[in-house]
């Protein structure tokens, strides 16, 4: 459904945050099987966790995405992510001293030149149960993502999350049955630095200004921009999400191709094994990666049943 900010019929908007659904899988080739797809990074020999870009005008961060810990939001956020549901979507809060926050809102269109009136609610899969307590007791400290909810219910996170601008711990840890945080930035965190730098006025406009108690969702909203006038569409901070997707492919020659985009400037890892409990893995090849896609062709046709993943050694 489509809203619009109309000062003579005022309406609040509700804050609902949620994840990404992320578990890592492992896909057995079996002939005659074309093609699979596997979505799994894996960081150390003992976690296997799902990699995350997430691309904003000023800059890129690589976000490690904690599966093993709170598969359920991660699952929710990959499962949003790779559904679409955030495309045209932009950043609706920004407070320096606190979070930058987005999943909720999108456009109809990014580059209409004219005052940013009409936006939708990113659509959800429905609240999810709050992982706060589950795994590792990650806290909200600076550089981690976590998962928004309404206040007074711990398990309404749906399609919104926010980044940690600075230590949350004290305060995000112990309210509405703590704040679940599912990843954190690996690179990138000057971009987080960027949003800190930023205030009324330049970079941050108050939409209620001109629109009233309609627009209090956007009453921090981040804009590119200094200044104290109402945004156009193409002012908005849109931001682009992109998931590590490995993909096998099983040739007339029953050689298989393992497929990537590479991490750029750290070791980048293609593990094989011919069992998965326990799997035994073996590296079968090592780039240092470029941002470019790469490529490993198993040459051994004679393995009819083969795990494969890719693993990131930061």
């Amino acid at each position: 459904m489509t809203r619009f900010l109309n000062p003579l019929n005022a309406f609040l908007i509700p804050i609902a945050i949620g994840a990404f659904s992320g578990h890592v899988r492992f896909m057995r080739i079996l002939p005659p099987i074309c093609s699979l797809l596997i979505g799994a990074a894996v960081f150390s020999p003992i976690r296997a966790d799902t990699l995350a870009w997430f691309q904003v005008p000023f800059g890129e961060m690589e976000v490690v995405l904690f599966d093993q810990d709170k598969p359920l939001t991660v699952g929710n956020f990959v499962k949003l992510a790779r559904a679409g549901a955030y495309d045209r979507s932009f950043l609706h809060r920004c407070e320096p001293n606190f979070v930058v926050q987005g999943g909720g809102y999108s456009v109809a269109q990014t580059n209409l030149y004219e005052p940013f009136t009409r936006y939708s609610a990113v659509p959800s899969f429905g609240p999810i149960t709050n992982e706060f307590n589950r795994g590792r007791r990650i806290s909200n400290e600076f550089g981690t993502i976590a998962m928004a909810k309404i206040a007074g219910n711990p398990h309404s996170a749906t399609s919104q999350w926010f980044f940690n601008l600075t230590n949350n711990s004290a305060v995000l840890d112990t309210q509405n049955g703590g704040f679940t945080v599912f990843g954190q930035v690996k690179r990138g965190r000057d971009v987080l630095l960027l949003w800190r730098a930023l205030e009324m006025g330049a970079g941050i406009v108050d939409m209620t200004q001109w629109y009233g108690n309609s627009a209090a969702v956007f009453s921090h909203l981040p804009v590119l921009y200094t200044g104290f006038t109402p945004p156009f569409y193409p002012d908005l901070t849109y931001f682009e999400i992109r998931l590590l997707e490995v993909t096998l492919r099983r040739g007339k020659d029953g050689k298989t191709t393992v497929s990537w985009p590479s991490v750029a400037g750290v070791a980048n890892h293609v593990e094989a094994s011919s069992v998965l409990t326990p799997p035994q893995w073996q590296v079968v090849k090592t780039v240092v990666g470029d941002g470019t896609q790469q490529e490993f062709v198993d040459a051994d046709s004679s393995q009819n049943r083969r795990y494969y993943r890719v693993r990131i050694a930061y």
